[in-house]
């Protein structure tokens, strides 16, 4: 019984540092990248589907990204789904390739991309807890059906903590190596 609440518990905290992995992908550095386009859809014959999908996109140089679509008739519905994403792009149309220059950061959007980047993490840790916190409270349900003893319910509550400290280490880690990726000019 406390191994599959510690299980569950540890899956879903791997979700939650997943999850963020995705956020910091949104994050905009410098750098072209191919992941900042994965949240942009447009429809495909009826159907939302990510550019990556419908598309070659690929790093030209280290500031601009490609963007090939598979049917020339894709190209317009493309440029509308990036310039209504609130990424803060310009795509340019050069026949059927579609050209996206990542404008250089300044001091100012790199800070408020940190800024962007800390709440997304701040975010990651608390749902952290709030697993922990969902975890210790199935530990104690069955401490008080007696199903467990007091012994099994503290080793069980130090695993949980264990495993809550490995994945908060984990966002102060990711969170870190995207503010040094962000300040890198």
């Amino acid at each position: 019984m406390i191994n599959e609440i510690q299980k569950d518990a540890e899956d879903r905290m791997s979700k939650s540092v997943a999850a963020l992995v995705d956020a910091f992908k949104k994050v905009r550095t410098g750098r072209a990248n191919p992941a900042i386009l994965d949240s942009v859809m447009i429809d495909y014959y009826g159907t939302p589907t990510p550019i990556n999908q419908v598309a070659n996109v690929i790093v030209e140089d280290g500031r601009s990204l490609a963007i090939n679509p598979w049917e020339k008739n894709l190209v317009p519905q493309i440029e509308k789904a990036i310039l209504k994403s609130d990424l803060g792009l310009n795509p340019a149309t050069n026949g059927d390739t579609i050209r996206l220059p990542m404008p250089a950061l300044t001091e100012e959007t790199r800070k408020d991309y940190i800024k962007q980047a800390r709440a997304e993490a701040e975010k990651g840790r608390v749902s952290v807890r709030n697993i922990r916190r969902d975890a210790n409270g199935s530990v104690k349900d069955l401490l008080k059906e007696k199903e467990i003893t007091e012994d099994e319910s503290r080793g069980a509550e130090d695993a949980i903590q264990k495993l809550t400290d490995k994945f908060i280490g984990q966002v102060d880690d990711l969170l870190a190596e995207k503010e040094k990726d962000l300040m890198k000019v």
